[in-house]
């Protein structure tokens, strides 16, 4: 039987394996912070403990089916979990549309479901692991061999010149500034944008980190918060956005 592998097909498809991989990757983002394994027994309620039944864990139609609570106890399900299924979701779809080969779409795919976790697993607890950082430079030298958008040999130096490069801008700071300016973390995930983008993409994805990060800042001036330089942001949330854009639009400045 012949499959249609169409835009259409391939965009449920990959939205289907976004809801999938969203289910997923919300439980990582909760377990990896406290130390759990991926893989770390049946998925519980936290609220009574009881072990979640297969069909309770269908993304998102669970969810509306019980209103957002635990069939068991009642006990509200955080809604972080519907909306990782979801932007996992959208992110297999705009894979699909956008790329112009299966290859590319189920790497494109890829590269956004590992950069929401990461962007969430830092937004909420200022934190880049290498279990994250590291295999997304691994992907992104997978997918400079496999596409024909970059050379191997510029993913390795993107990757070089983007660790290199905001190591040592994190090293000045605290040598002009005597604390730190950016976590640890940082240089890696640059590393791995600078190995799905090339060198000549990073100036684009700090660019973009950089709108991102302030219009945060402007956005708390607006309605009425607080600035200080003491404050902290995530950075790699912006960083993550970044690659993300960099990957999907190009180099600024340059034709795709």
């Amino acid at each position: 039987m012949d499959f249609d592998t169409g835009p259409a097909f391939l965009a449920i498809a990959l939205g289907g394996a976004g809801l999938l991989a969203g289910s997923f990757l919300g439980l990582v983002s909760l377990r990896l912070p406290q130390g759990e394994g991926f893989a770390a027994g049946r998925s519980r309620c936290r609220g009574c403990d009881r072990p979640l039944d297969a069909w309770r864990l269908v993304p998102l139609l669970s969810y509306a089916v019980f209103r957002g609570r635990c069939a068991a106890c009642g006990a509200a399900i955080p809604v972080r979990y519907p909306a990782m299924e979801a932007a996992c979701g959208a992110i297999g779809v705009c894979a699909a549309v956008t790329q112009p080969s299966l290859a590319a779409a189920l790497l494109t795919a890829l590269l956004g479901w590992q950069l929401l976790l990461i962007a969430v697993v830092d937004g909420e607890h200022f934190w880049l692991p290498d279990q994250l950082t590291l295999p997304l430079l691994g992907t992104g030298l997978l997918a400079a061999a496999a596409l024909d958008r970059l050379s191997v040999v510029d993913s390795i130096a993107g990757a070089a010149v983007g660790f290199g490069g905001l190591w040592l801008v994190a090293r000045a700071y605290r040598a002009i500034r005597g604390r730190d300016g950016l976590g640890g973390g940082d240089p890696f995930l640059l590393a791995a944008g600078g190995a799905w983008t090339g060198w000549i993409g990073l100036p684009s994805v700090l660019l973009w980190a950089a709108l991102a990060g302030l219009s945060v800042v402007a956005a708390r001036l607006l309605t009425g918060g607080r600035v200080s330089g003491a404050d902290r942001l995530p950075f790699g949330v912006f960083l993550a956005l970044g690659v993300w854009l960099t990957w999907l639009l190009g180099p600024l400045g340059l034709s795709r």
